[in-house]
């Protein structure tokens, strides 16, 4: 994790030594939001690239094992909700890996898929060989949200793993009197999720959407080149 604390007194350090301006708690909030969400994204796009290239050897180096450190991270399970006639996911559900079902897993179809293998009596599913559809859009991603597992007599035991979503970072605080300064509160706060390493990449994209927040064009053009010399670094 990436301690959040540190990152909101880095970004007004650097706001402030400047003389561009301030952000509140509560805009840093939304922006770290917003950057965490990205980088997190991010991952998936750059491991689907990394895929194509040859790795070092080096177990340091080796881009592709250090994006998949970075996504373990969120990679989790949880039971499944039938609510008639289908299933519904954990609420923290990004991406889906695998559904079990009897220590077994479940092959997924489309619906056209299922409709013509529901019409041989060979391999129409079975509770020891079922299948499932996924439809509909959950929060807080795209993530189909429902799930039709066949033969519908399946009404429980579906086990889901999967990549939730980040957990929104927040710098709660408390307001003095009768100074009015926010007070960091450890106890209202929550971390950044983020693997360690992407501290540095947090405060650039934080300090690039400050800018905005206080129109100062200097501001985004600095963070905007500091990121693009790091991603830069990263593709060589």
């Amino acid at each position: 994790m990436v301690n959040v604390d540190t990152v909101y007194k880095t970004v007004l350090y650097i706001l402030n030594k400047e003389q561009r301006g301030y952000i509140t708690p509560d805009e840093f909030n939304r922006l770290g939001t917003q950057v965490q969400l990205e980088i997190f994204e991010q991952y998936f796009e750059e491991l689907n690239q990394q895929l194509r290239i040859p790795q070092t050897d080096s177990e340091y180096a080796n881009r592709v094992k250090n994006l998949e450190e970075k996504i373990d991270i969120f990679k989790t399970f949880g039971t499944t909700t039938y609510v008639g006639p289908h299933f519904t996911f954990p609420p923290d559900l990004h991406r889906l890996g695998t559904l079990i079902y009897n220590e077994k897993e479940i092959q997924g179809v489309n619906r056209n898929e299922y409709f013509l293998i529901n019409k041989s009596p060979l391999v129409k599913p079975t509770e020891s060989n079922p299948l499932y559809i996924l439809e509909g859009t959950g929060s807080p991603s795209a993530a189909p949200s429902q799930i039709y597992v066949y033969p519908m007599t399946i009404t429980s035991g579906i086990d889901a793993y999967y990549i939730k979503a980040p957990t929104p970072p927040v710098w709660g605080y408390t307001v003095a009197s009768p100074s009015r300064a926010y007070i960091y509160d450890t106890s209202t706060s929550t971390q950044f999720e983020l693997h360690p390493s992407e501290q540095v990449n947090i405060i650039l994209n934080i300090l690039m959407y400050s800018g905005i927040v206080i129109r100062d064009p200097q501001v985004v053009q600095t963070a905007v080149r500091m990121v693009q010399q790091d991603e830069a670094l990263e593709k060589q």
